[in-house]
């Protein structure tokens, strides 16, 4: 066992930026690393990651239900059409990152996802993910950025999307399953990718 793996309060090892927060070790369990797909849910995933950028990700998982409320469940035809109103109500709102940039580009990047086709943007980001990769052995082994998270955010923000740099976009391809840094010894990196 590495110091990059660590033994939980249920007997289970997982990578260890994990620690013993219940809502970390469910998202380590359940979400980080699997197979994402569907236009809304890769919408929200990399609004949310946008939101993150200079935070903690706990900080994220933490309010995103009250984001989810907040952003329509992330519908973007919804968000598309929220104005300078709901920007300042969302301004107001202690449930949620409140940061006007941020706010905004999420408006905006809705507004981009209106002009594409029922699955044009899900296969459009599943475009990136390598074909193949090496699982790491320690969290030394995992970049911040690689070729493929570069080449998404420069095609991103060719489209005009906002907060989606490629160290934003890497932390996207994690959370989303199109790579899966689970660390050698963790649970989930012998664990079926589905």
């Amino acid at each position: 066992m590495t110091a990059d793996v660590r033994i939980g309060p249920d007997g289970t090892a997982r990578c260890a930026w994990v620690g013993d927060d219940p809502e970390y070790r469910r998202y380590h369990d359940e979400e980080w690393g699997r197979p994402l797909h569907g236009d809304r849910p890769l919408f929200e995933k990399m609004s949310l990651e946008g939101f993150q950028a200079g935070l903690s990700w706990i900080t994220i998982l933490r309010k995103r239900p009250r984001f989810r409320e907040v952003f329509a469940g992330f519908d973007p035809a919804v968000i598309a059409a929220f104005d300078q109103g709901d920007i300042e109500r969302m301004m107001a709102d202690a449930g949620i990152i409140r940061n006007r940039l941020k706010i905004e580009a999420t408006i905006s990047n809705a507004q981009l996802m209106l002009g594409l086709d029922d699955g044009e943007f899900d296969a459009f980001m599943w475009s990136f993910a390598p074909p193949t990769w090496r699982r790491p052995a320690t969290f030394a082994d995992v970049a911040a950025t690689t070729a493929e998270s570069d080449a998404m955010s420069k095609a991103l923000r060719k489209r005009g999307f906002r907060f989606v740099g490629s160290t934003t976009m890497y932390a996207l391809m994690q959370s989303a399953g199109m790579v899966d840094d689970h660390v050698e010894g963790c649970w989930r990196a012998d664990a079926p990718r589905h």
